[in-house]
Protein backbone atom coordinates (compact mmCIF):
# COMPACT_ATOMS: atom_id res chain seq x y z
CA UNK A 1 0.00 0.00 0.00
CA UNK A 2 1.28 3.50 -0.84
CA UNK A 3 2.03 5.88 1.99
CA UNK A 4 -0.41 8.72 2.64
CA UNK A 5 2.29 11.26 1.71
CA UNK A 6 1.48 10.36 -1.92
CA UNK A 7 -2.08 11.63 -1.49
CA UNK A 8 -3.16 15.23 -1.04
CA UNK A 9 -6.75 14.32 -0.20
CA UNK A 10 -8.18 11.24 1.53
CA UNK A 11 -11.90 10.77 0.81
CA UNK A 12 -14.11 8.77 3.16
CA UNK A 13 -17.78 8.00 2.48
CA UNK A 14 -19.95 4.88 2.68
CA UNK A 15 -21.64 5.76 -0.64
CA UNK A 16 -19.58 4.53 -3.62
CA UNK A 17 -21.33 6.89 -6.05
CA UNK A 18 -20.50 9.93 -3.92
CA UNK A 19 -16.90 8.75 -3.60
CA UNK A 20 -16.51 8.21 -7.36
CA UNK A 21 -18.01 11.60 -8.23
CA UNK A 22 -15.91 13.50 -5.68
CA UNK A 23 -12.70 11.67 -6.63
CA UNK A 24 -13.30 12.34 -10.32
CA UNK A 25 -13.83 16.07 -9.64
CA UNK A 26 -10.67 16.41 -7.54
CA UNK A 27 -8.47 14.48 -9.96
CA UNK A 28 -9.69 16.66 -12.83
CA UNK A 29 -8.58 19.63 -10.69
CA UNK A 30 -5.11 18.06 -10.37
CA UNK A 31 -5.29 16.58 -6.86
CA UNK A 32 -3.92 13.15 -5.93
CA UNK A 33 -6.66 11.35 -4.02
CA UNK A 34 -7.37 8.07 -2.27
CA UNK A 35 -10.97 6.99 -1.61
CA UNK A 36 -12.21 4.71 1.18
CA UNK A 37 -15.60 3.22 1.99
CA UNK A 38 -14.24 2.00 5.32
CA UNK A 39 -12.82 4.68 7.69
CA UNK A 40 -10.68 2.05 9.47
CA UNK A 41 -8.68 1.46 6.29
CA UNK A 42 -8.13 5.19 5.86
CA UNK A 43 -6.75 5.54 9.39
CA UNK A 44 -4.26 2.72 8.76
CA UNK A 45 -2.26 4.76 6.22
CA UNK A 46 -2.14 8.03 8.19
CA UNK A 47 1.04 9.19 9.94
CA UNK A 48 1.87 12.48 11.75
CA UNK A 49 3.89 14.07 8.93
CA UNK A 50 1.27 13.58 6.24
CA UNK A 51 0.68 16.93 4.54
CA UNK A 52 -2.80 16.33 3.13
CA UNK A 53 -6.47 16.84 4.03
CA UNK A 54 -9.17 14.39 5.14
CA UNK A 55 -12.61 14.87 3.54
CA UNK A 56 -15.15 12.67 5.31
CA UNK A 57 -18.87 12.10 5.62
CA UNK A 58 -20.23 12.44 9.17
CA UNK A 59 -22.78 9.59 9.03
CA UNK A 60 -21.22 6.18 8.32
CA UNK A 61 -22.28 2.75 9.64
CA UNK A 62 -18.87 1.41 10.72
CA UNK A 63 -17.54 4.64 12.30
CA UNK A 64 -19.22 8.02 12.50
CA UNK A 65 -17.43 11.25 11.75
CA UNK A 66 -17.05 12.17 15.44
CA UNK A 67 -15.14 8.99 16.20
CA UNK A 68 -13.07 9.44 13.04
CA UNK A 69 -12.00 12.90 14.22
CA UNK A 70 -10.94 11.50 17.61
CA UNK A 71 -8.99 8.63 16.03
CA UNK A 72 -7.27 10.87 13.45
CA UNK A 73 -6.39 13.54 16.04
CA UNK A 74 -4.81 10.82 18.20
CA UNK A 75 -2.34 10.21 15.33
CA UNK A 76 -1.72 13.94 14.90
CA UNK A 77 -3.68 16.72 16.63
CA UNK A 78 -3.04 18.95 13.61
CA UNK A 79 -4.69 16.86 10.87
CA UNK A 80 -7.12 19.08 8.90
CA UNK A 81 -10.49 17.35 8.60
CA UNK A 82 -13.38 18.68 6.51
CA UNK A 83 -16.70 17.01 7.25
CA UNK A 84 -19.54 16.46 4.78
CA UNK A 85 -23.06 16.61 6.15
CA UNK A 86 -26.58 16.35 4.80
CA UNK A 87 -28.74 19.42 4.35
CA UNK A 88 -30.14 20.54 7.71
CA UNK A 89 -27.49 18.79 9.83
CA UNK A 90 -25.64 22.00 10.62
CA UNK A 91 -25.75 21.31 14.37
CA UNK A 92 -23.80 18.08 13.89
CA UNK A 93 -21.28 19.86 11.66
CA UNK A 94 -20.74 22.53 14.32
CA UNK A 95 -20.11 19.83 16.94
CA UNK A 96 -17.58 18.28 14.59
CA UNK A 97 -15.77 21.62 14.35
CA UNK A 98 -15.76 21.90 18.14
CA UNK A 99 -14.05 18.51 18.17
CA UNK A 100 -11.35 19.71 15.79
CA UNK A 101 -12.68 19.66 12.21
CA UNK A 102 -11.49 22.73 10.30
CA UNK A 103 -14.71 23.23 8.31
CA UNK A 104 -17.76 21.49 6.86
CA UNK A 105 -19.58 21.22 3.54
CA UNK A 106 -23.24 20.42 2.87
CA UNK A 107 -24.51 17.87 0.37
CA UNK A 108 -24.84 18.12 -2.53
CA UNK A 109 -21.26 19.37 -2.78
CA UNK A 110 -20.70 22.55 -4.75
CA UNK A 111 -17.52 22.05 -6.82
CA UNK A 112 -16.31 25.64 -6.69
CA UNK A 113 -16.76 25.90 -2.92
CA UNK A 114 -15.06 22.52 -2.36
CA UNK A 115 -12.03 23.38 -4.51
CA UNK A 116 -11.59 26.82 -2.94
CA UNK A 117 -11.73 25.38 0.58
CA UNK A 118 -9.35 22.54 -0.29
CA UNK A 119 -6.78 24.90 -1.77
CA UNK A 120 -6.79 27.03 1.38
CA UNK A 121 -6.66 24.14 3.86
CA UNK A 122 -3.97 22.25 1.91
CA UNK A 123 -1.77 25.32 1.77
CA UNK A 124 -2.05 25.81 5.54
CA UNK A 125 -1.40 22.11 6.19
CA UNK A 126 1.70 22.03 4.02
CA UNK A 127 3.06 25.11 5.76
CA UNK A 128 2.43 23.42 9.09
CA UNK A 129 4.28 20.24 8.05
CA UNK A 130 7.22 22.29 6.77
CA UNK A 131 7.30 24.14 10.09
CA UNK A 132 7.13 20.82 11.97
CA UNK A 133 10.10 19.45 10.01
CA UNK A 134 12.15 22.58 10.71
CA UNK A 135 11.38 22.22 14.42
CA UNK A 136 12.39 18.55 14.38
CA UNK A 137 15.73 19.47 12.80
CA UNK A 138 16.47 22.47 15.02
CA UNK A 139 15.21 21.49 18.48
CA UNK A 140 17.91 18.86 19.22
CA UNK A 141 20.49 21.63 18.70
CA UNK A 142 18.60 24.01 21.01
CA UNK A 143 17.34 21.70 23.78
CA UNK A 144 20.38 19.53 24.28
CA UNK A 145 20.43 16.04 25.76
CA UNK A 146 19.72 12.48 24.69
CA UNK A 147 17.92 11.32 27.84
CA UNK A 148 14.31 10.15 27.76
CA UNK A 149 13.36 13.27 29.76
CA UNK A 150 14.80 15.62 27.13
CA UNK A 151 13.31 13.62 24.26
CA UNK A 152 9.90 13.97 25.90
CA UNK A 153 10.43 17.69 26.50
CA UNK A 154 11.34 18.26 22.83
CA UNK A 155 8.25 16.31 21.75
CA UNK A 156 5.97 18.52 23.86
CA UNK A 157 7.68 21.70 22.64
CA UNK A 158 7.10 20.60 19.02
CA UNK A 159 3.40 20.06 19.69
CA UNK A 160 2.89 23.28 21.63
CA UNK A 161 4.89 25.45 19.24
CA UNK A 162 2.49 24.49 16.46
CA UNK A 163 -0.59 25.04 18.64
CA UNK A 164 -1.53 28.65 19.33
CA UNK A 165 -2.36 28.17 23.01
CA UNK A 166 -1.29 29.76 26.28
CA UNK A 167 1.23 27.61 28.16
CA UNK A 168 2.25 27.20 31.80
CA UNK A 169 5.91 26.21 32.26
CA UNK A 170 6.90 24.78 35.62
CA UNK A 171 10.44 24.02 36.77
CA UNK A 172 13.34 24.93 38.99
CA UNK A 173 15.52 27.99 38.43
CA UNK A 174 18.26 27.31 35.90
CA UNK A 175 16.54 24.27 34.40
CA UNK A 176 15.83 25.93 31.05
CA UNK A 177 12.39 27.44 31.59
CA UNK A 178 13.14 30.70 29.76
CA UNK A 179 14.94 28.88 26.94
CA UNK A 180 11.93 26.61 26.48
CA UNK A 181 9.53 29.57 26.54
CA UNK A 182 11.62 31.36 23.92
CA UNK A 183 11.63 28.29 21.67
CA UNK A 184 7.83 28.02 21.93
CA UNK A 185 7.67 31.49 20.39
CA UNK A 186 10.51 31.13 17.89
CA UNK A 187 9.04 27.96 16.39
CA UNK A 188 5.45 29.23 16.33
CA UNK A 189 3.56 31.06 13.61
CA UNK A 190 4.16 34.21 15.70
CA UNK A 191 7.95 34.10 15.33
CA UNK A 192 8.03 37.30 13.25
CA UNK A 193 6.06 39.15 15.94
CA UNK A 194 7.30 40.59 19.28
CA UNK A 195 8.54 38.39 22.13
CA UNK A 196 8.63 40.24 25.45
CA UNK A 197 9.27 39.14 29.02
CA UNK A 198 7.98 40.56 32.31
CA UNK A 199 8.16 39.55 35.95
CA UNK A 200 5.13 39.46 38.20
CA UNK A 201 7.21 41.16 40.92
CA UNK A 202 7.45 44.29 38.78
CA UNK A 203 3.82 44.36 37.61
CA UNK A 204 1.94 45.84 40.53
CA UNK A 205 -0.78 47.80 38.71
CA UNK A 206 -3.26 47.08 35.93
CA UNK A 207 -1.80 49.75 33.66
CA UNK A 208 1.62 48.06 33.92
CA UNK A 209 0.12 44.76 32.78
CA UNK A 210 -1.76 46.53 29.98
CA UNK A 211 1.55 48.02 28.80
CA UNK A 212 3.21 44.58 28.84
CA UNK A 213 0.36 43.05 26.84
CA UNK A 214 0.43 45.90 24.36
CA UNK A 215 4.19 45.47 23.84
CA UNK A 216 3.57 41.77 23.06
CA UNK A 217 0.57 42.37 20.78
CA UNK A 218 0.34 39.75 17.99
CA UNK A 219 3.34 38.02 19.58
CA UNK A 220 4.11 36.29 22.89
CA UNK A 221 4.52 37.44 26.48
CA UNK A 222 6.70 35.44 28.87
CA UNK A 223 5.40 36.19 32.36
CA UNK A 224 7.54 35.05 35.29
CA UNK A 225 5.78 34.35 38.59
CA UNK A 226 2.25 35.65 37.88
CA UNK A 227 1.35 34.88 41.52
CA UNK A 228 3.46 37.88 42.60
CA UNK A 229 0.97 40.28 40.96
CA UNK A 230 -1.76 41.83 43.13
CA UNK A 231 -5.22 40.23 43.03
CA UNK A 232 -6.74 43.02 40.91
CA UNK A 233 -3.98 42.63 38.29
CA UNK A 234 -4.46 38.84 38.23
CA UNK A 235 -8.20 39.39 37.82
CA UNK A 236 -7.61 41.71 34.86
CA UNK A 237 -5.38 39.09 33.23
CA UNK A 238 -8.07 36.44 33.78
CA UNK A 239 -10.65 38.62 32.01
CA UNK A 240 -8.18 39.30 29.19
CA UNK A 241 -7.61 35.55 28.65
CA UNK A 242 -11.37 34.87 28.86
CA UNK A 243 -12.11 37.53 26.23
CA UNK A 244 -9.50 36.00 23.92
CA UNK A 245 -11.02 32.55 24.37
CA UNK A 246 -14.56 33.75 23.71
CA UNK A 247 -13.64 35.79 20.65
CA UNK A 248 -11.42 33.09 19.17
CA UNK A 249 -8.81 35.80 18.47
CA UNK A 250 -5.60 35.46 20.45
CA UNK A 251 -3.93 38.86 20.45
CA UNK A 252 -1.17 37.64 22.76
CA UNK A 253 0.17 34.16 23.45
CA UNK A 254 0.89 34.00 27.18
CA UNK A 255 3.70 31.78 28.45
CA UNK A 256 3.59 31.77 32.26
CA UNK A 257 6.63 30.55 34.21
CA UNK A 258 6.38 29.13 37.73
CA UNK A 259 9.06 27.79 40.03
CA UNK A 260 7.29 25.84 42.71
CA UNK A 261 4.01 24.14 41.94
CA UNK A 262 1.29 26.67 41.06
CA UNK A 263 -1.00 24.56 43.24
CA UNK A 264 1.03 25.81 46.22
CA UNK A 265 0.44 29.40 45.15
CA UNK A 266 -3.26 28.59 44.83
CA UNK A 267 -3.36 26.92 48.25
CA UNK A 268 -1.56 29.86 49.88
CA UNK A 269 -3.99 32.31 48.19
CA UNK A 270 -1.24 33.97 46.14
CA UNK A 271 -2.82 32.87 42.84
CA UNK A 272 -6.46 33.52 41.95
CA UNK A 273 -8.45 30.35 41.13
CA UNK A 274 -9.76 31.83 37.86
CA UNK A 275 -6.24 32.70 36.68
CA UNK A 276 -4.99 29.25 37.71
CA UNK A 277 -7.79 27.74 35.61
CA UNK A 278 -6.71 29.55 32.45
CA UNK A 279 -2.99 29.01 32.95
CA UNK A 280 -3.17 25.32 33.89
CA UNK A 281 -5.02 24.10 30.78
CA UNK A 282 -1.71 23.47 28.97
CA UNK A 283 1.24 22.65 31.23
CA UNK A 284 4.86 21.83 30.53
CA UNK A 285 7.22 20.58 33.24
CA UNK A 286 10.98 21.09 32.85
CA UNK A 287 12.96 18.31 34.57
CA UNK A 288 15.76 19.33 36.96
CA UNK A 289 19.24 18.24 35.85
CA UNK A 290 19.52 15.71 38.70
CA UNK A 291 16.67 13.76 37.05
CA UNK A 292 18.57 13.30 33.78
CA UNK A 293 22.17 13.00 34.92
CA UNK A 294 23.14 11.02 31.81
CA UNK A 295 23.10 14.42 30.05
CA UNK A 296 25.59 16.04 32.46
CA UNK A 297 28.85 15.01 30.76
CA UNK A 298 27.70 15.63 27.15
CA UNK A 299 26.32 19.04 28.20
CA UNK A 300 29.52 19.91 30.07
CA UNK A 301 31.63 19.00 27.03
CA UNK A 302 29.32 21.06 24.78
CA UNK A 303 29.53 24.20 26.94
CA UNK A 304 33.28 23.74 27.42
CA UNK A 305 33.77 23.47 23.65
CA UNK A 306 31.72 26.63 23.05
CA UNK A 307 33.57 28.58 25.76
CA UNK A 308 36.99 27.57 24.45
CA UNK A 309 35.97 28.50 20.89
CA UNK A 310 34.79 31.89 22.13
CA UNK A 311 38.06 32.45 24.00
CA UNK A 312 40.17 31.11 21.15
CA UNK A 313 41.66 28.48 23.47
CA UNK A 314 42.41 24.81 23.00
CA UNK A 315 40.06 22.56 24.96
CA UNK A 316 41.73 21.39 28.16
CA UNK A 317 41.93 17.73 29.09
CA UNK A 318 39.27 16.60 31.56
CA UNK A 319 40.45 14.22 34.25
CA UNK A 320 38.25 11.15 34.78
CA UNK A 321 38.06 11.86 38.49
CA UNK A 322 36.62 15.29 37.69
CA UNK A 323 34.04 13.76 35.35
CA UNK A 324 33.03 11.45 38.18
CA UNK A 325 32.65 14.48 40.43
CA UNK A 326 30.38 16.12 37.86
CA UNK A 327 28.24 12.99 37.74
CA UNK A 328 27.92 12.84 41.53
CA UNK A 329 27.06 16.50 41.96
CA UNK A 330 23.34 17.19 42.52
CA UNK A 331 23.32 20.44 40.47
CA UNK A 332 20.99 22.61 42.58
CA UNK A 333 21.53 25.37 39.99
CA UNK A 334 20.62 22.96 37.18
CA UNK A 335 21.82 23.60 33.61
CA UNK A 336 22.72 27.21 34.38
CA UNK A 337 25.12 25.99 37.08
CA UNK A 338 26.59 23.35 34.74
CA UNK A 339 27.12 25.95 32.01
CA UNK A 340 28.86 28.31 34.44
CA UNK A 341 31.05 25.46 35.70
CA UNK A 342 32.12 24.64 32.14
CA UNK A 343 32.83 28.31 31.39
CA UNK A 344 35.01 28.57 34.47
CA UNK A 345 36.82 25.35 33.57
CA UNK A 346 37.62 26.84 30.18
CA UNK A 347 39.53 29.70 31.84
CA UNK A 348 41.28 27.40 34.29
CA UNK A 349 39.06 27.67 37.36
CA UNK A 350 38.14 24.17 38.50
CA UNK A 351 35.00 24.15 40.62
CA UNK A 352 33.30 21.14 42.26
CA UNK A 353 36.73 19.59 42.75
CA UNK A 354 37.00 16.31 44.59
CA UNK A 355 39.14 17.95 47.29
CA UNK A 356 37.00 18.33 50.38
CA UNK A 357 36.96 21.68 52.17
CA UNK A 358 36.93 20.14 55.63
CA UNK A 359 39.80 19.71 58.08
CA UNK A 360 40.17 16.94 60.69
CA UNK A 361 39.34 18.16 64.20
CA UNK A 362 42.81 17.42 65.57
CA UNK A 363 44.32 19.88 63.06
CA UNK A 364 42.06 22.80 63.96
CA UNK A 365 44.08 25.84 65.01
CA UNK A 366 41.43 28.58 64.87
CA UNK A 367 38.40 29.35 67.05
CA UNK A 368 35.04 28.02 65.83
CA UNK A 369 33.72 31.48 64.93
CA UNK A 370 36.71 32.10 62.68
CA UNK A 371 36.25 28.73 60.98
CA UNK A 372 32.56 29.43 60.40
CA UNK A 373 33.41 32.80 58.85
CA UNK A 374 36.05 31.21 56.64
CA UNK A 375 33.55 28.60 55.48
CA UNK A 376 30.86 31.22 54.85
CA UNK A 377 33.30 33.37 52.87
CA UNK A 378 34.36 30.36 50.80
CA UNK A 379 30.74 29.45 50.01
CA UNK A 380 29.97 32.98 48.84
CA UNK A 381 33.17 33.16 46.83
CA UNK A 382 32.45 29.81 45.16
CA UNK A 383 28.96 31.00 44.23
CA UNK A 384 30.36 34.26 42.84
CA UNK A 385 32.77 32.27 40.68
CA UNK A 386 30.03 29.87 39.66
CA UNK A 387 27.68 32.61 38.46
CA UNK A 388 30.36 35.06 37.26
CA UNK A 389 29.34 37.71 39.79
CA UNK A 390 25.62 37.73 38.86
CA UNK A 391 24.15 38.71 42.23
CA UNK A 392 20.58 37.58 41.55
CA UNK A 393 21.77 34.10 40.63
CA UNK A 394 24.17 33.96 43.58
CA UNK A 395 21.39 34.97 45.98
CA UNK A 396 19.04 32.34 44.55
CA UNK A 397 21.77 29.69 44.76
CA UNK A 398 22.62 30.50 48.39
CA UNK A 399 18.95 31.05 49.29
CA UNK A 400 19.68 34.44 50.82
CA UNK A 401 18.20 37.90 50.30
CA UNK A 402 20.24 40.22 48.09
CA UNK A 403 20.57 42.80 50.88
CA UNK A 404 22.01 40.21 53.27
CA UNK A 405 24.31 38.90 50.55
CA UNK A 406 25.73 42.37 49.91
CA UNK A 407 26.32 42.85 53.65
CA UNK A 408 28.22 39.53 53.89
CA UNK A 409 30.24 40.38 50.79
CA UNK A 410 31.16 43.75 52.28
CA UNK A 411 32.19 42.03 55.50
CA UNK A 412 34.58 39.71 53.64
CA UNK A 413 35.80 42.28 51.12
CA UNK A 414 34.26 40.49 48.13
CA UNK A 415 33.50 42.53 44.97
CA UNK A 416 31.15 40.98 42.39
CA UNK A 417 33.04 42.67 39.54
CA UNK A 418 36.13 40.62 40.37
CA UNK A 419 34.30 37.44 39.39
CA UNK A 420 32.88 38.52 36.06
CA UNK A 421 34.18 36.75 32.97
CA UNK A 422 35.74 39.29 30.67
Amino acid sequence: MMLSNDYQVILIDDDQHVLDACQHLLELAGYKTKAFLDPHQALEILHPNWSGVILSDIYMPTMNGMELIDRAKAISPHFPIITITGHGDIEMAVKAMQKGAVNYLEKPLKPEKLLTLLEQVLRERQQHVEQWQIIENELPKQLLGSSAEMEELRHHVKLLACADKDVLIQGESGSGRYTTATLLHQHSARHHQPLTASNGDTIQAVDELEAALQDARHGSLILHNPAAMPAEVQRYLSHFLLDQERSGKREVKLIAIFGESPENDLKEHRLLPELFYFLSQVRLSIPPLRQHKEDVIPLFRHYLKNSCALLGKQRPKIDKAYLDTLKRHMWPGNIRELKSTAELYAIGIVKLSSTERTTPIEQLTSPLDDLVEQYEKQLIEDALYLYAGRINDVADYLKIQRKKLYLRMKKYGLDKDSYKIR
